[in-house]
Formats: structure tokens, C-alpha cells, sequence
């Protein structure tokens, strides 16, 4: 069968389908687009569904993934920026584990929990604290810290560095190590 009416692209039949891979996750694939304004919820939907409906082995396989992609950027010359909060060591190491090691640039945002609770723009702290999110990082759910990450940002004398320094501190990093300049 050929492929989007092309004379020289072919599909090519895959011994597990979709039939057989919904079977083995017990669910069917779809896209769960959620719109609406600023401010409405869409986020807040989106975090909840996604802690009903993925386990920890599933928040594993999606930081693979997402590992995976920023493999192809940075495999295409790319400086690609990922922020999740992957909040599994193990998960960390393994997308580590994808890339040549000092093309893995580990930013540990290294700040205190009752920081992030007092943002907590969501709401989405208070909600896990009265029970109400489950599995939530931080709260019921651990975060493991790197061992030995490239870059550490955290407080200054008890105060967050500003947005704009923490890209000057990542930065300079990146131009130190040469990753700012054509080899």
C-alpha cells in the first residue's frame, strides 16, 4: 500500500498492531485535545488525567519518549530543551544513557518544596494535600534528585535567582563546553 499517494513510500505492516497493542495496554488510542481560555482549567484537566489514567511504569515509558525525541534534536544539531519534571532517577539516567554523556545536560532546578507549594499558580499543591490529586509529585509521590547533574539552580541567600539569570547560568554552560559554536 503506498503511502500519502506517493509512487516510492510503502507502509510497511508491523507483527503487532494497533488491535494488539490496545489489547495489551486495555485501552484505544484517540487524542484528548483540550481547549479553552486562559485560566479555564485545561491544565489542571490535563495534570489530573494524566495521574488517573498513567502509573508510575507509564510516566517511565513517557519520559523514554520524550528522551528519545530530544535524541533525534540533538542527534540533527539541535539544542533542544526539555522540562518535565521526571521525577525518577532512573528515568533520568536512561535518556542519559541515549545520548553520547556530555551531550546530556542535566538542570536540577534544585528548589525548596515550600517555594514550589507557595507559586503553586494552579492550585494543584493545595489540592494534593487535601487528597484530592493523587500521586503527586512531591507530596505523596517521591522526586529523586540527580547525584550529579551539569547544572544546579537554586536560592541565593533565600531568594530565587530571576528568570534571566538562570538562562545566563545555563548559558555559560553551554558556551564553556563549546555547545554554542559550529565544531
Amino acid at each position: 500500500m503506498s503511502v500519502t499517494g506517493s509512487s516510492n513510500i510503502f507502509w510497511h505492516e508491523c507483527p503487532v498492531g494497533k488491535v494488539e497493542r490496545q489489547k495489551l495496554l486495555n485501552q484505544q488510542g484517540c487524542v484528548v485535545w483540550i481547549t479553552g481560555l486562559s485560566g479555564s482549567g485545561k491544565s489542571t484537566l490535563a495534570c489530573s488525567l494524566d495521574r488517573e489514567l498513567h502509573s508510575k511504569e507509564d510516566r517511565t515509558e513517557n519520559i523514554r519518549r520524550v528522551g528519545e525525541v530530544a535524541k533525534l534534536f540533538s542527534d540533527a544539531g539541535l539544542i533542544c530543551i526539555a522540562s518535565l519534571i521526571s521525577p525518577y532517577r532512573n528515568d533520568r539516567d536512561a535518556c542519559r544513557a541515549m545520548l553520547q554523556d556530555p551531550n546530556f545536560i542535566e538542570v536540577f532546578m534544585n528548589m525548596p518544596l515550600e517555594v514550589c507549594e507557595g507559586r503553586d499558580p494552579k492550585g494543584l499543591y493545595k489540592l494534593a494535600r487535601a487528597g484530592k490529586i493523587k500521586g503527586f509529585t512531591g507530596i505523596d509521590d517521591p522526586y529523586e534528585p540527580p547525584l550529579n547533574c551539569e547544572i544546579e539552580i537554586k536560592q541565593k541567600d533565600g531568594v530565587c535567582p530571576a528568570p534571566s539569570e538562570m538562562a545566563v547560568q545555563v548559558i555559560s554552560y553551554l558556551d564553556q563546553k563549546g555547545f554554542l559554536q559550529a565544531q
